[in-house]
């Protein structure tokens, strides 16, 4: 293949990690001159494509390119914006392939969730047809650990090392308190399907009675008698009581105890707060006083208390995108494959995105204790090398220092104005 240009986007909810992916395709992307000719980001994730918005990477210096690898957020803009079916989105993927055409892009970098890996899918069966073939490579990052294949997301290594953190240490914030004051906290944590977040917190519990005493995860339906009947137990036991609960938590026929009645931009449930649900409930029928807390954006831009092994995954998918589209790969994702001695390890595998995209991957049942209210020896074996090792960002006056791009813009070739 001729020598191309690249391009690269953020998709979705970013995470304190994604940049360090984003760092591995530009310095991959470097080193491989021969196939790849610049990298231009799309400001704002694929709507940078589509409105011909690029970002020339080539003029960011390698002390900015490296400062990515601990910078939270999305350096180039993300954006929750879905293209659909073929049939009825065609305008926009033959759009994107126009605007690679123009700018003589030759191999496309994805990196985000599953909606992401479908996209990355069509482009690469599009752009065959229409004639300007492009290697469309899916650079896998969610915080809610549901894409299959990959054993684990980038990203959620490291919000599940905050989630169990903030249960330890509010927990201990709570028993200290609880004799006079709060004696029932909740604390709400992201995922829309899957537990994995939640489930992270049960890494706090290093010995019996430790925090968090409940979580409640979508897998599992959630049951009000059973809940308020464990949190009076435990306030009695211990004289608190610390509540994980996924934004997804559902009841017996599916209905999402947060459910604001309206819906995002990619037709998914707005969820309207499950914690002050839960809170006001125990409330109204046990009386005890209350706290409640949503970590929302704060858990998945925590990048001062990464998980190192999460910053080294994140960054290596970046590498191996680039290094699989030079060797000619095409519509394929790298995914982390786990080792198998007791000693944890990880490699790095091709997956199609055929197997990848609309698929999402929840928690095993065995993962989740018997009562539905905790996790499992195993889910704990799989849970806890994920977020070993602090890879702490630079400080200045007891500030994290993080990388501030130029995001330089690369001038337009089409002419006309696309409309979204």
């Amino acid at each position: 293949m001729a020598r191309k240009n690249a391009f690269y986007a953020q998709s979705g909810g970013v995470t304190a990690v994604i940049n360090a992916s984003a760092a591995g395709v530009i310095e991959a992307a470097r080193e491989n001159k021969k196939h790849i000719g610049k990298v231009y980001a799309g400001r704002n994730g694929i709507i940078g494509a589509l409105l011909e918005e690029l970002i020339d990477t080539s003029k960011e210096s390698k002390a900015t390119v490296a400062a990515l690898k601990h910078t939270p957020g999305g350096a180039f803009g993300s954006c929750r914006f879905k293209l659909k079916d073929l049939d009825s989105s065609r305008r926009e993927y033959e759009r994107l392939i126009e605007v690679f055409k123009a700018h003589d892009i030759g191999y496309f970098f994805y990196n985000g969730g599953g909606d992401s890996a479908d996209t990355c899918l069509k482009v690469s069966q599009l752009s065959e047809k229409m004639g300007y073939p492009i290697q469309a490579i899916h650079v896998p990052k969610t915080v809610d650990n549901d894409l299959p294949i990959t054993d684990v997301s980038p990203g959620f290594g490291s919000v599940a090392k905050y989630t169990a953190i903030c249960a330890k240490e509010a927990g201990l914030d709570v028993a200290s308190m609880c004799a006079t004051s709060t004696k029932v906290f909740v604390m709400e944590v992201m995922g829309r399907h899957a537990g994995w977040i939640a489930a992270a917190a049960g890494l706090a519990q290093e010995q019996a009675g430790d925090p968090p005493h409940i979580i409640l995860f979508p897998e599992i339906a959630f049951n009000r008698e059973k809940f308020l009947k464990k949190v009076q137990q435990t306030v009695k036991k211990n004289g608190y009581c610390v509540v994980v609960v996924s934004e997804g938590a559902r009841d017996k026929d599916g209905v999402f105890l947060a459910d604001a009645g309206s819906v995002d931009a990619f037709g998914h449930k707005q969820l309207g707060g499950v914690a002050p649900v839960l809170a006001q409930m125990v409330k109204d029928e046990l009386g005890y006083k209350y706290h409640w807390a949503v970590a929302d954006y704060l858990q998945r831009s925590a990048r001062h208390i990464a998980s190192a092994v999460d910053v080294a995954q994140a960054y290596a998918v970046g590498r191996a995108a680039v290094e699989m589209a030079v060797a000619g790969k095409n519509a394929v994702m790298p995914a982390i494959i786990r080792g198998k001695g007791k000693k944890y390890s990880w490699t790095i595998e091709e997956a199609p995105l055929s197997k990848v995209a609309n698929v999402e991957k929840k928690m095993p049942r065995s993962f989740i204790s018997s009562d539905g209210f905790s996790i499992t020896q195993a889910g704990r074996d799989y849970l806890a090398p994920l977020i070993e090792g602090e890879d702490y960002p630079p400080y200045k006056n007891g500030i994290p220092q993080y990388a501030r791009p130029k995001l330089e813009a690369v001038p337009k070739k089409l002419k006309g104005k696309f409309v979204l």
